[in-house]
């Protein structure tokens, strides 16, 4: 996936944005969405709310190409409101709140040794269960590429070593990651834990 430039980005953080405000403020009308007919397919999207450096929410959807920016709108709404490890955000918090977005590439399947820390995001799929882990997670808590790929296990509600038994699917993707200019000035390691406090949600 082509870096996006950064009249793009600003466009989708705009759009995440005005989609916060509107979900949280009913006086707040936000109907039309713009339109970016230069603006790539992606894979989906991961919006992650950040609040006084604390994770606030985070919703994403993955799979096939799509258009990016309904996808950043929806995903919004959702961390701000159907996120089941928080209450929905309140219109007091809005001046509070900084977002991060991750526009997700085409998933490809990939072996334990070929993934590269900071560069991959793993999807595993076992069953009926599916567990997604982002690019920054490894990176931010140092993760080697086993123990990223047995976290990526346990988001997904598997054993650990669920990765390495036949009948699950490991996949790969790609993230370009940008966020509000506060946020980004001052960004925090905080929206991850390991197994009995994940962090991460993603809804598909």
């Amino acid at each position: 996936m082509s870096p996006l430039p950064s009249s793009e980005r600003r466009l989708l953080l705009d759009v995440a944005r005005n989609a916060l405000r509107a979900a949280v403020d009913a006086s707040f009308a936000f109907r039309d969405l713009p339109s970016a007919p230069n603006l790539p397919l992606s894979a989906g999207a991961f919006v992650t709310l950040h609040r006084t450096g604390r994770l606030r929410g985070c919703i994403g959807q993955i799979g096939a190409p799509q258009p990016t920016i309904p996808v950043v709108a929806y995903c919004t709404r959702a961390a701000a409101l159907d996120d089941p490890r928080f209450r929905p955000v309140q219109i007091d918090e809005l001046p509070e709140i900084k977002i991060e977005l991750s526009i997700l590439s085409a998933l490809e399947e990939i072996a334990l040794e070929r993934i590269e820390i900071g560069k991959h995001g793993l999807v595993v799929t076992r069953g009926g269960s599916r567990g997604v882990l982002l690019p920054q997670v490894a990176a931010q808590h140092r993760l080697d590429a086993l123990r990223f790929l047995e976290e990526t296990c346990a988001k997904a509600g598997l054993d650990r070593g669920a990765w390495n038994k036949p009948g699950t699917r490991i996949e790969a993707f790609t993230a370009e990651v940008f966020c509000e200019p506060e946020l980004c000035a001052d960004a925090s390691g905080s929206s991850w834990r390991p197994r009995g406090g994940t962090r991460y949600s993603s809804s598909t």
